[in-house]
Order: C-alpha cells, then structure tokens, then sequence
C-alpha cells in the first residue's frame, strides 16, 4: 500500500492533476468576488469546489500513506496541510471572509507543487537573515544622509528636510527615483554644489551598490537552494541510490580481484 501510494503521489499524472485542481480553485476564487456570477452560478461553483476540496484531501491522505510521519518534516506539506484543514473547517457565516480568503491561498500551492517556484521562494525565505544586515546598513546610511539634509537644507525646504520624519521620506522617495528632480530643484537654492554632491552621492550608494548587495544575497541563496533541493532529490531518488549502490558493488569486485593471486585467478 505504501508503495503504491508513493507511485501515485510521484506520478506526473497526478501532478499535472494537482497543478489543474491548484489553478481552477484560483478561477473559482476569483469568480466567486463577482455577486452576480454567485447569484446566477453559485451552486455549480460550490460543486466545483467540492471537487477541488476532495482532491486536495485525496492528495494528503496519499502522501500520509506514503511518507508516514515523515510528511510533516517538510515546510511545504505543513503549508498544504494547513489549507487543506482550514477549508474542511465548519466556518459559520460570520467567518465566511476568513473562508474565501482561505480559498484564495489555494492559489499559492502552486509554489509547493512546481520545484522552480519552491526554489525561488526558498532563497527568497533564506536570504532573509542577510538581508537584514543589508537593511541595517541601508538605515544607518538614511539616517546620517537625513541628519545632513536636515543641516544644510531644512532651513532653506522645510517641506522635504524640516524634521527627521520629513528627510526620512524624501530620501525614500528619492532612492525610488519618483520626481527626485523637483525635490533637487527646491534644495538647490541653497547650494548647487553641496546640492548636487548629496544627491548624486545618495542616489548612487542608495540604487546601485544597495541594490547590488540585495541582488548579491538573493544570488548565494540560490546556489545554497540548489544544492540543497539536489541532495534531497538524490536522497528521495532510489534509482540514484541503488545506482550508487551498485557502483560500489563493481569497485569491490574490482579490488578483490587485484588482491587475489595469479593462481586464483587463472581459477576464477
């Protein structure tokens, strides 16, 4: 039972299955915001998604059988398993939000079924750490930059570097690039050059070498994803391991037969 089960689960029929369930329950979602659509089509909507809901089921029920305990040693099977409940709960009409939200999440169970998506969402989830230090850096560099906006420009555009909560918001504006040229023209007035050093100085550490350094990070969680979806594919893979196994086997043959002797290998 177990084998079969696991056979099933690992099918590409069934994922492809999975993937078109995972995609109809976004449609139905996405019809059931439109009141007129519910009113004139609401119980063939709510057939379908029985349907999708049973499939759902059917498919952890197959993966418990197939992986025991083990199905809930992976993040994405808790993720599946938590909407999958959330939507066999009895949810009254005064949680029916909480329910059709819950039916919108569906959606994202294409992350758990497609490899490439899980390997994007994994780096993004594991850079998060380092990103932090990057965020860190990032607001000690607003920080000093709206503390010297403050000094040279408050009195001259109170309405971008009066206050701190002010420079603050103008120097996130500006490393957006949204309309800093105006924000540049009303600074300017006090002095062209220490005006043009401070923003060109600002925008070239805030756009470019932040953005390098998130894009650096992003960059090292993907080479660790790879190689951590590599060694648990290899590891859920028996084919790879029976190869390996038997690849073993050949080089022990290979060693007993240089050790025996010319006498026991003419006999052999």
């Amino acid at each position: 039972m177990t084998a079969l089960a696991s056979q099933l689960v690992h099918s590409s029929w069934f994922q492809r299955i999975i993937i078109a369930m995972i995609l109809l329950a976004g449609v139905l979602a996405g019809l059931e915001t439109n009141a007129g659509i519910v009113a004139k089509y609401g119980t063939l909507l709510h057939v379908l998604d029985l349907v999708v809901l049973t499939i759902f089921i059917a498919e952890a029920v197959f993966k418990l059988i197939a992986q025991r305990w083990r199905y809930f040693s992976d993040g994405w099977n808790v993720f599946d398993f938590f909407i999958v409940v959330i939507c066999c709960l009895p949810i009254d009409s005064q949680f029916a939000v909480v329910l059709r939200l819950t039916r919108a999440l569906r959606l994202l169970r294409l992350v758990t079924t497609l490899p490439k998506l899980q390997l994007l969402v994994g780096a993004l989830l594991k850079s998060l750490s380092a990103m932090g230090y990057v965020g860190l850096l990032l607001g000690l560099m607003f920080y000093i930059y709206a503390v010297g906006g403050i000094h040279l420009f408050g009195a001259h555009d109170p309405k971008h570097f009066g206050t701190m909560p002010a420079a603050l918001l103008t120097l996130f504006q500006m490393i957006t690039l949204d309309d800093w040229g105006n924000i540049f023209a009303d600074a300017r007035g006090s002095s062209p050059v220490t005006t043009g050093i401070y923003f060109v100085s600002f925008i070239m550490l805030g756009t470019m070498i932040m953005l390098n350094l998130f894009i650096g990070v992003i960059t090292s969680s993907m080479t660790e994803m790879h190689a951590e979806m590599d060694k648990k594919n290899e590891g859920d893979n028996p084919d790879s391991a029976l190869h390996q196994l038997a690849a073993m086997e050949n080089q022990l043959q290979k060693l007993r037969h240089s050790l025996q002797s010319p006498q026991q290998r003419r006999q052999t």
